[in-house]
């Protein structure tokens, strides 16, 4: 099918439009909106056909204007950003990446890393056993030698080429050998280039101690920004006329390079490309933890893009094809009039949509009782710290750390806010964050000594537990904060549990007994 090349003076970048002026069939829509919907912690939803945005929610509290982060969404853009400095003659797929990061290699580099190409890296056949960015988890924020030199010291136990693992390390490299070859950041390098054409501002990259973009992770972006990325995918390269990205650099990036199966699930063994997952059909995507996808569906002209905090990843995948698969049967414009809503003039959008809040009572037999007390916790007794046991590393996640640190806890009551309070054992002062009874209550707190925007709900799930659940807003990260409260005259004490929605290793983060007094 054709694809149009969007343009729009509207105040969104991607034009809007009623499904049925596209060929796609309202209800599949609806269906596969209300589908997602049972599934927990999905943020965003858009759906392109066309070059037009024909579907578009996001769950209440996360906003159309806010950043989320991406994970390996990223390694997407880097594999464009070497495409691009390919067409400006600064580099070869072929080239050998020790003689490209000459400074970071062993003085004695072993037979298959002396081989390992670009192209391998494109394509996570460095020939690694395993992810070589796992120390990050360890050494994201503690300057040393460098990153580059540690991937490159690994052991290469394959031929180069001939093995699929899944390595973030392999996408630093390329990140660290465009900064070496441009003298720039990855993200200064494709801001005039790819971002700013696309009219994507605002967006952030995470960086090594030296500065280097981390590449395989670390891009926060904002939906319509991924969807103006695929929607560029798939027209090729070219966006309102002018050519971004060479076509043949599109075509040869998103078609299934190498084989990366077995896996126990299909849509991760289909084949990988350039730092692309292959589809079924003739689709392929950008693909981040938890749930960050952008979909580009050629044979259909579409483009679906989702930001989530889920580990149901699969079964999102499952139910974009399978709803879709026959919504986009019917010739644009064939809706009559008595098909179409009354007084409906653009996408779908049902605008009510929000993430789930705790579900229970208002007010517990006990609030009087506890409110206002401070509850010194004593060592945890479960949890666990943060590790790298999924299949895509990334950044130690600092909310988890955060929570590891907790010394006390308290409540408190404003109106129809419960307020949930803590202090950290290495920081004075208390954090608090308000959380709404039946509704979710945008607030900040501190992380890692940052404040970071998040939302607050809260409800007395039991008579004597209450449960609050914070969401890190731009982020795929959500905790559920369980304090069951018990005692007398004599005193007063709570069980504590915290845990977390996703993870990249365990999601019971805290255990404890705290002792109250009032407060």
């Amino acid at each position: 099918m054709p694809t149009t090349t969007p343009t729009t003076t509207s105040p969104h970048r991607l034009p809007r439009a009623t499904p049925e002026s596209q060929g796609v069939d309202r209800a599949a829509l609806e269906r596969l909106v209300e589908t997602l919907d049972g599934i927990r912690d999905v943020h965003s939803l858009m759906v392109l056909r066309h070059g037009t945005v024909v579907a578009e929610d996001w769950w209440h509290p996360y906003r159309p204007d806010e950043p989320h982060t991406m994970f390996s969404v990223s390694k997407s853009f880097t594999a464009t950003a070497v495409g691009l400095a390919v067409a400006e003659g600064l580099l070869t797929t072929d080239d050998r990446v020790i003689e490209l990061l000459p400074d970071d290699a062993p003085d004695d580099p072993s037979g298959h890393l002396a081989v390992m190409t670009v192209r391998d890296l494109l394509t996570m056949t460095s020939g690694h056993g395993t992810d070589t960015m796992n120390f990050t988890l360890r050494n994201l924020h503690v300057p040393g030698d460098g990153w580059a030199r540690d991937i490159l010291a690994a052991p290469v136990t394959h031929v180069p080429g001939t093995h699929f693992v899944y390595n973030t390390g392999a996408t630093y490299l390329l990140s660290a050998i465009l900064h070496r070859l441009t003298g720039e950041r990855l993200l200064d390098y494709l801001t005039p280039r790819l971002l700013a054409p696309l009219g994507i501002t605002g967006a952030t990259w995470e960086q090594c101690p030296r500065g280097i973009d981390v590449g395989g992770f670390g891009l926060r972006l904002t939906t319509e920004d991924l969807a103006a990325f695929g929607q560029l995918l798939l027209q090729r390269g070219t966006w309102e006329g002018r050519e971004l990205v060479p076509a043949a650099w599109v075509d040869e990036m998103t078609a299934a390079q190498v084989p990366n199966g077995p896996d126990e699930n299909p849509d991760w063994e289909r084949g990988y490309g350039y730092q692309f997952w292959r589809c079924r059909g003739d689709a392929y995507r950008a693909d981040g933890a938890f749930g960050q996808f952008c979909v580009v569906w050629p044979e259909q002209d579409a483009v679906v893009v989702l930001t989530s905090g889920t580990s149901a990843t699969s079964t999102e995948l499952e139910v974009v094809f399978d709803l879709l698969g026959d919504a986009f049967d019917a010739a644009p414009g064939s809706a009559t009039p008595e098909d179409l809503p009354a007084d409906d003039g653009g996408p779908l959008a049902r605008g009510d949509l929000a993430v789930a809040l705790p579900r229970g009572a208002a007010h517990g037999p006990v609030e009087d009782f506890v409110r206002g007390s401070t509850f010194a916790l004593g060592p945890s007794d479960g949890g666990a710290p943060v590790t790298s046991d999924g299949p895509e590393p990334g950044s130690p996640d600092p909310h988890a750390r955060s929570v590891l640190r907790w010394r006390t806890v308290s409540v408190d009551r404003h109106g129809d806010e419960i307020e949930l309070g803590w202090t950290h054992a290495d920081r004075g002062g208390q954090h608090v964050v308000r959380c709404g009874v039946g509704h979710w209550v945008l607030g900040r707190a501190e992380v890692d000594h940052e404040a970071v925007p998040v939302a607050g709900a809260a409800a007395w799930t039991s008579p004597h537990e209450l449960t609050c659940r914070l969401l890190w807003r731009g982020t795929p990260f959500a905790l559920d904060v369980r304090l069951a409260f018990d005692g007398d005259g004599e005193g007063r004490w709570v069980e504590v549990a915290v845990d977390q929605n996703v993870s990249f290793g365990p999601t019971a983060l805290l255990r404890a007994t705290g002792l109250g007094a009032a407060g």
